[in-house]
């Protein structure tokens, strides 16, 4: 990451990431063009030639690193804390919703004043949506995250490489 110099030094940064500025899923990209078929066309990436058919070479590179360990190990992380995570707030939904309908003496219960149990359960909701959301960013940061910016880092390289061979080819 470096920091521009000039009158607005320290408030524009540039980052070094390689797909930082590239197009979501290609949005943006040859509009108003179609294929042969009437669809609009897919994303192009550096690798695919002018004439828009896909560098098969380029496919490789992907699987490569999906078969990877390192890949393997990034969604393994993933799957480790999202699918617990998911059934445990799935989990906890369903018996708000249960005890709402099922227990309606139990959630009209009062606790302090006008408050009561319901009320602090739904509370409750909201506060584990945020409590989730902040496990989940800070797991995906100490976890995974290096590890995915070095498998990108990986199929940058190689798809530079690839375009340098392709160019000393031609």
């Amino acid at each position: 990451m470096d920091k521009q110099e000039g009158r607005d030094a320290g408030t524009i940064i540039r980052y070094d990431d390689p797909w930082y500025e590239a197009l979501a899923a290609g949005w943006g990209e040859g509009e108003g063009e179609a294929d042969g078929d009437g669809r609009p066309p897919g994303p192009r990436s550096a690798t695919t030639p002018d004439d828009g058919r896909r560098d098969p070479r380029a496919a490789d590179i992907y699987l490569e690193v999906q078969r990877s360990a390192a890949f393997q190990e990034v969604r393994s992380r993933y799957r480790g804390f999202v699918v617990p995570a998911t059934l445990g707030f799935f989990l906890w939904y369903l018996a708000y919703i249960v005890a709402a309908t099922a227990a309606p003496g139990l959630m009209a219960r009062p606790v302090v004043g006008a408050v009561n149990v319901a009320l602090l359960a739904g509370l409750g909701q909201f506060l584990s949506t945020f409590l989730l959301t902040w496990a989940y960013t800070r797991h995906a940061r100490l976890r995974r995250d290096r590890a995915a910016l070095d498998l990108r880092w990986t199929v940058f390289e190689q798809e530079r490489d690839q375009e340098r061979n392709r160019g000393a080819d031609r």
